[in-house]
């Protein structure tokens, strides 16, 4: 399932990086701790966290992650939303919170997996 898709389907609004929306997505991984995120991610990973600095941009970056979705109302800065776009990071936002945001990603995820089995 592809970035776009799951935009879609849980509402999240596609605040920058739309030249990623087609990211393959393979997993969820929720954290604020970047230190924990850059230890435990893994490649394709949707990060889910509250973090909305340019810092994230260089760990998702790193880690290869798909995107990252801002929860709790959190939105970029300008400066942060600009790197995004010149380095391809998509960044999603939501108003729920992380504990709601993962449950319905954990969710389509699952059901997008069964379908393809």
């Amino acid at each position: 399932m592809n970035i776009a898709e799951i935009a879609d389907r849980l509402n999240f609004e596609i605040v920058c990086g739309s030249t990623g929306k087609n990211n393959m997505v393979t997993w969820g991984y929720t954290s604020d701790m970047l230190s924990n995120v850059m230890g435990n991610a893994s490649e394709g990973n949707l990060w889910i966290t509250m973090q909305s600095h340019k810092n994230i941009l260089a760990v998702a970056l790193l880690k290869e992650l798909s995107g990252i979705v801002l929860v709790n109302g959190h939105r970029p800065d300008t400066e942060t939303v600009t790197q995004a776009e010149k380095e391809g990071v998509v960044i999603l936002a939501t108003d729920l919170p992380a504990f709601e945001t993962a449950g319905r990603l954990y969710q389509l995820l699952k059901e997008n997996e069964d379908i393809q089995s």
